[in-house]
């Protein structure tokens, strides 16, 4: 008899086992979903996203509508592909939906998720996003940094006045161009040397290396790791991103100690004439006691990464929508001028007008109002003018986008 009693437990074990599985995955019979593709095991639906995935989205919402759902490994994701239910998501709830995923690239590239890019909506996002209005990138505070910009913009045209008559690679000035003002407004110093040059006395680290650095930050941050979407397989490492972000991450930390070592040792100094810059101001907010989040220097590295969202272009010195992180002002601007450059170039009419864009705003702007308005902004804003008009407007893809006001992305 007792000998039956120790049989049977083995089988109660798998009963009960069975029924709290029903329970815990059991199928809510009122809870309505929205329609979409069926998954498969383990990988989910990721057999439909082809390499160009906003085009195999806008193909699957033809099938099921405009809102799905996609299970994309682990994880169930919903698709909104029309005006009117992305409005739903992004203003209506947005606060619902304002927390990205937790992803390797925000712990490993940005200090655990410090900066606004990754970290998640709540108090400490909130803070932040106040610090960079009021404290960062207010009118005042921009406007102290004009003479880098004017300094900056005549030693770039300088520089491409001495190389008249040779082959240069635009981009590469144009990214010199925007690294060297983005270090001087937010670390006060470049930091960087050009091998072709004079060194430079507070240089840690060679031109391009810092502009690998910046590459690197961008790759991992779109990169499609595998462990993100299925965690049961994160600690394999299957595609080695995880280890490079690492070892990114240790290159990148000892950037940022050099630099706030450098800035907290002349901050100790008894006489201190430097013009404060971002890091300045994030250090002595990190003293605050009355902060509802009180900073730590992860925090101040994060944040340093990223000074409010949006797209300003600092190198045209246009600051009416927001700031621009220290990465990707770095990353953008270069590949909106190479592309205003190649566009003039393809189009007679484009040049001319752009000259005499040029010439009015010379004869007929005042000083100050050089100083909110250059012709340098005047010729970006026809070339995305002319082009957005008749490129975006026809394409279906951007069709949800534009009406939801994220059109100038």
């Amino acid at each position: 008899m007792e000998n039956s009693s120790w049989a049977l437990l083995p089988l109660l074990c798998l009963a009960a086992l069975a029924f709290l599985t029903k329970i815990i995955f059991r199928q809510h019979p009122n809870r309505k979903h929205p329609p979409g593709p069926k998954p498969w095991p383990i990988i989910g639906n990721f057999n439909l996203v082809g390499s160009i995935p906003h085009q195999s989205l806008h193909s699957l919402s033809q099938k099921y509508g405009e809102i799905m759902q996609l299970k994309l490994g682990k994880f169930p994701v919903v698709v909104a592909s029309s005006p009117e239910m992305a409005k739903q998501f992004l203003r209506v709830h947005d606060t619902v939906f304002a927390s990205r995923p937790a992803v390797a690239a925000g712990k490993y590239t940005s200090y655990n998720n410090s900066d606004m890019t990754w970290a998640p909506y709540g108090p400490y996002w909130r803070q932040a996003r106040k610090i960079y209005l009021s404290e960062v990138l207010n009118a005042k505070k921009l406007d102290s940094f004009e003479h880098i910009r004017v300094e900056e913009r005549r030693n770039f045209i300088s520089r491409l006045c001495s190389l008249s008559g040779k082959p240069i690679v635009l981009r590469d000035h144009l990214s010199r161009y925007t690294l060297s003002i983005i270090c001087r407004m937010v670390l006060s110093k470049k930091y960087f040397s050009i091998e072709t040059e004079d060194e430079n006395n507070n240089a840690i680290i060679k031109v391009d290396e810092l502009r690998g650095l910046l590459d690197n930050w961008f790759f991992f941050s779109g990169a499609f790791n595998i462990g993100d979407w299925m965690p049961w397989l994160s600690f394999l490492d299957m595609q080695g991103y995880v280890k490079r972000m690492k070892a990114f991450s240790k290159k990148l930390d000892r950037f940022y100690d050099y630099v706030l070592h450098d800035h907290l040792t002349r901050k100790a100094a008894p006489k201190d004439s430097t013009v404060k810059d971002v890091v300045d101001t994030l250090l002595k907010l990190s003293e605050d006691p009355n902060l509802e989040v009180k900073l730590t220097m992860d925090h101040v590295k994060g944040l340093l990464q990223y000074v409010h969202h949006h797209h300003a272009r600092l190198e045209d010195e246009v600051f009416d929508d927001a700031g621009k992180s220290f990465v990707a002002a770095v990353e953008d601007s270069p590949a909106q001028q190479s592309h205003l450059q190649i566009t003039q170039l393809q189009g007679p009419d484009l040049s001319e007008l752009l000259r005499n864009e040029i010439r009015r705003l010379l004869i007929e702007d005042t000083p100050q109002q050089h100083q909110l308005r250059t012709p340098l902004d005047s010729i970006h804003t026809n070339c995305v003018r002319l082009e957005e008009i008749d490129e975006v407007a026809g394409n279906p893809y951007c069709f949800s986008i534009m009406g939801c006001r994220y059109w100038s992305h």
